[in-house]
């Protein structure tokens, strides 16, 4: 399922390091219209929960899903998990503008909430949620899968926080090229309405990275654009898009996402993170080293006042997250994501798409500016 060409259906695999016995913490999924539910269920079995059943309308995506992770029985409906008291989180990958309200009915049930990203499509949904929370006292956690399903971001994050490798991080630039594959997407990844726009939508990973990496618990939106430069078809697909911010600790953002992953490039994507550090820097080639012989990705480069270092970290740092999401939703703690950081990373890429001036529509037709 670690699909290295198609990003939709990329589901990296890591090796197994459970944090709770087999049956002590079941979780079950609704929701199968995006490929990283596939991922998600990695992440969660390997850090030792188990999947008991999967809803989706649809029995095609059920039945495909059943085929790659056979422990799964299919539910007769949405209602058969909800009402499950064994059932402790449900993970999905809705539609993006029905994750929100599917959050809160999930919420409203007792259960935690694991939803790919984007979690929602509009501030409106965000408060809601915000206000469920409350009400329930669950948690609403989201697979930001380019930071937390990579290796190579995982050992950022270790040189960064916990060795202060680089000093204090003053910048970030983060590149999140896709492919976008058009022929075997879904007719809602076209419809605004439906997918929340490019910034909304893969922007998310990026602004949930500049959170991370610099420490900022908040951050202004300084600027932001999108573009339809090549895709007439599809009037509603934003191709392009990028975004500049500050963060409440006085460090910057750089970030630009597309859909013009080209034919000839082995990976879905040539994902680039950049920080600048007082004392250092660190570059992060997440999928692959282009023009080299070199397979794979997750490649480090850091450079520090002892000299120029270069890792490839694949398959030697693993996915700690969900082991601590699980343990959280144990414990009611809040060690692999607080949710004011899930929900600060939410509203920025939101505000971003509001705001967000358009250069060019109708497969690059000058807007008027």
């Amino acid at each position: 399922m670690a699909n290295a060409a198609d990003g939709m259906n990329y589901a990296p695999k890591g090796k197994p390091n459970p944090v709770v016995k087999e049956g002590e913490f079941p979780f079950a999924v609704i929701g199968l219209d995006h490929g990283h539910i596939n991922g998600q269920c990695n992440g969660l079995l390997e850090a030792g929960a188990t999947l008991t059943k999967v809803y989706d309308p649809d029995p095609a995506k059920v039945a495909a899903f059943i085929k790659s992770f056979p422990q799964a029985k299919a539910a007769e409906s949405k209602a058969e998990i909800l009402e499950d008291d064994a059932v402790k989180m449900v993970a999905a990958a809705a539609i993006p503008n029905q994750r929100g309200a599917l959050g809160c009915e999930v919420m409203r049930h007792g259960k935690d909430y694991f939803t790919d990203k984007c979690p929602f499509t509009t501030l409106g949904q965000l408060e809601e949620a915000k206000k469920v929370i409350a009400e329930t006292k669950q948690k609403y956690m989201v697979y930001f899968s380019e930071r937390l399903h990579v290796e190579s971001a995982m050992f950022a994050g270790e040189l960064v926080h916990d060795k202060g490798a680089i000093g204090k991080v003053v910048q970030v630039i983060g590149l999140g090229p896709h492919r976008l594959g058009s022929g075997g997407r879904p007719d809602w990844f076209f419809n605004r309405e439906e997918y929340g726009g490019i910034l909304t939508d893969i922007g998310s990973h990026q602004l949930e990275q500049f959170l991370y990496y610099t420490g900022a618990t908040d951050a202004k939106v300084l600027s932001s654009a999108i573009a339809n430069y090549d895709n007439p078809d599809h009037p509603e697909l934003d191709d392009w898009g990028q975004v500049t911010v500050v963060g409440d600790n006085g460090a910057t953002g750089y970030h630009r996402v597309d859909w013009f992953t080209p034919d000839g490039l082995r990976s879905w994507g040539d994902g680039r993170l950049f920080l600048l550090g007082t004392e250092g820097y660190i570059e992060l080639r997440k999928y692959v080293d282009p023009a080299t012989e070199t397979q794979g990705g997750d490649h480090v480069l850091l450079v520090d006042k002892k000299g120029e270092h270069r890792f490839q970290v694949n398959g030697q740092v693993g996915f700690r997250f969900f082991g601590e999401l699980i343990k959280d939703c144990i414990n009611r703690t809040e060690i692999a994501m607080t949710q004011a950081h899930a929900f600060k990373a939410a509203e920025l890429c939101l505000q971003a798409q509001a705001q967000a001036v358009v250069v060019a529509t109708d497969g690059g037709r000058p807007a008027a500016l």
